[in-house]
């Protein structure tokens, strides 16, 4: 079951000429917001400057102090790629910046929850903290905060979240997002949030006359926030792109640690070639499999080894348990298809939302689910499980479509239904809360009826984007190498997808049926070329099509040739 698609181009404001870029690239920025070549241009000393986050020089001033005094820092990190690469960033770099008592700790999901939870304040005793500074988290963490500081300890929150109406009472707190900071980025990546903390902190212990030569150089920390900003799927803003372009170089350039050196390599990626869709698809979801199934620190300490020998290790228990999450995500995602299809039966209809839960669900794997779903049936989902076998208490994790901004959607519900929802919080595409199992039926009609009266039914329509057509001289090798490397394509910025007619010459099936392989011509055109696509849904509509698609090297076998990505298919 998968919502009907169809296709749109983009517009194309006015711009250039350029003088050094394809014409093609042109068009394809400019439909993105980036009408002339400064735009496209991303260069480190165009990024924002870090002044303009509030609570800087308050978190600054503590760290710098512990710093100084040789006070214990304990960095709480979160469960995800973007807080396992922000965690390594903030023990690196603080121990770059002359921290010599610096430890980490990650949640674990099931144990502890999200963030700083009192759970984990109470675990985090034994290591005797001064001061605790989070990372990915802590500005929904009123309870743990709390504990923390009931304890003495000092805590500095650093996130990129959303705030609720009332903020934790920390020492410190520095988030773009918070109220009344100017920082013009707002969708910045936790790891880039503790990346500009870092920076700061660098400024305010230099003042003091901390470094004996040069201060230490933080650009060795971007290849950690290039993974992390991609694999959080934050809109890739100037800014953002600018940090991911930055770590990819590095990373293209052998300039990176060693962990993510072995995860490539586990993955099957080189690193010359490497892009941000296969940080995406390969890099990240290795790291998250570890916060999903397992414990988080296996990833933390793939990315903080020295050595490559060690790193190598890691990252294979890593592709492990990566292996294991995929084979258990394919199960529930057909038992979640199973049941959108019975609501569609029973209601008539598919709703403009779905709420679903399967008590033999795994509590990390829900995001993925919701994930795959909404993409399937372009529809808000929250996908639940018990937090462990057996429990009353749920998990749920929401995914969202454009125009429907699903944090504040759960806040229509909870000020609806006041006590309904124990805990929540997230972005406008992702959410994650916390919910009693008793609740999930009144949860359910309360979520599902808030979509039926703000979602508009052509949001619900799926669309699928496209950058126009290709002229016959732009299927080439050149371009598909430009497009590689012309980046980084990510989310607000997406990958370039074109659509033309094609004559179908030959089908072949892959995979056993799963996949097709076509060979296709261009109409009036000697040109023709390979197409792939990748789960094929048994229907293929015989002789001229339209099809939207991504244009790709073909290395396989040296061959150095170009292919088609197909990515929808219809009757021309």
């Amino acid at each position: 079951m998968s919502a009907a698609l169809r296709i749109r181009r983009r517009v194309v404001p006015p711009h250039g000429p350029w003088v050094s870029t394809h014409p093609v690239l042109q068009r394809i920025y400019a439909a993105r917001g980036a009408c002339d070549e400064a735009a496209a241009e991303l260069r480190l000393a165009r990024l924002h400057a870090p002044d303009s986050l509030g609570g800087l020089d308050a978190a600054t001033g503590l760290l710098a102090d512990a710093i100084e005094n040789d006070r214990h820092i304990v960095v709480v990190g979160d469960f995800d790629c973007d807080g396992a690469t922000g965690t390594a960033a903030a023990v690196l770099g603080l121990r770059a910046l002359g921290a010599r008592r610096v430890s980490y700790r990650i949640p674990h999901r099931v144990e502890h929850g999200y963030g700083l939870s009192p759970a984990l304040v109470e675990d985090l005793a034994a290591l005797a903290p001064d001061l605790l500074l989070t990372v990915d988290n802590g500005i929904a963490c009123l309870a743990g905060v709390a504990a923390a500081r009931a304890r003495g300890w000092q805590v500095v929150v650093s996130d990129h979240h959303l705030p609720g109406p009332a903020l934790p009472e920390a020492d410190a707190i520095v988030n773009p997002n918070a109220p009344g900071c100017g920082f013009p980025s707002k969708c910045v990546a936790g790891v880039g949030v503790v990346f500009y903390l870092l920076l700061a902190l660098r400024r305010v212990l230099h003042g003091r006359g901390r470094f004996a030569g040069p201060p230490p150089d933080l650009a060795e920390l971007l290849d950690l926030v290039a993974v992390g900003t991609v694999a959080d799927l934050v809109r890739l803003d100037y800014n953002n792109r600018v940090l991911v372009a930055a770590g990819l170089r590095r990373l293209r350039e052998g300039r990176c640690r060693p962990g993510l050196r072995a995860l490539a390599e586990v993955a099957g990626r080189p690193l010359a070639l490497l892009s941000a869709t296969d940080i995406a698809f390969a890099l990240a979801p290795r790291l998250n499999a570890a916060g999903r199934l397992e414990d988080m620190s296996v990833g933390v300490e793939c990315l903080l080894a020295t050595d490559p020998d060690h790193a190598r290790q890691l990252a294979a228990v890593l592709d492990g348990i990566n292996g294991e999450r995929r084979a258990l995500q394919q199960q529930m995602v057909d038992e979640a298809d199973a049941l959108a299809a019975a609501v569609a039966l029973d209601a008539g209809a598919l709703p403009p939302a779905l709420c679903l839960y399967d008590p033999g669900w795994h509590p990390g794997v829900v995001g993925l689910v919701a994930s795959k779903l909404k993409e399937r049936l372009h529809r808000p989902v929250i996908a639940f499980a018990p937090v462990e076998p057996g429990s009353d208490a749920l998990r749920g994790s929401a995914r969202s479509i454009p125009g429907f901004h699903i944090r504040d959607a759960l806040a229509a519900v909870d000020a609806r239904c006041p006590g309904l929802i124990p805990r929540f919080g997230g972005h406008a595409m992702a959410a994650g809360l916390s919910l009693p199992q008793a609740a999930l039926p009144a949860l359910a009609e309360a979520f599902i009826g808030h979509a039926q009266e703000t979602l508009d039914a052509a949001l619900l329509q799926r669309e699928l984007e496209s950058d126009g057509p290709l002229d016959p001289q732009d299927f080439c090798r050149e371009l598909a190498e430009l497009l590689r490397a012309a980046g980084p394509w990510g989310q607000g910025f997406p990958e370039p997808v074109f659509d033309n007619e094609f004559e179908v010459l030959d089908v072949r099936e892959l995979g056993g049926g799963r996949h097709l392989r076509l060979r296709l011509r261009l109409p009036g055109s000697p040109v023709t070329v390979t197409g792939l696509r990748f789960g094929w849904d048994g229907t293929m509509p015989p002789g001229r099509v339209r099809a939207a698609f991504q244009l790709d090297t073909d290395d396989y076998r040296d061959r150095r040739d170009i292919q088609l990505l197909l990515r929808h298919i219809e009757p021309a």
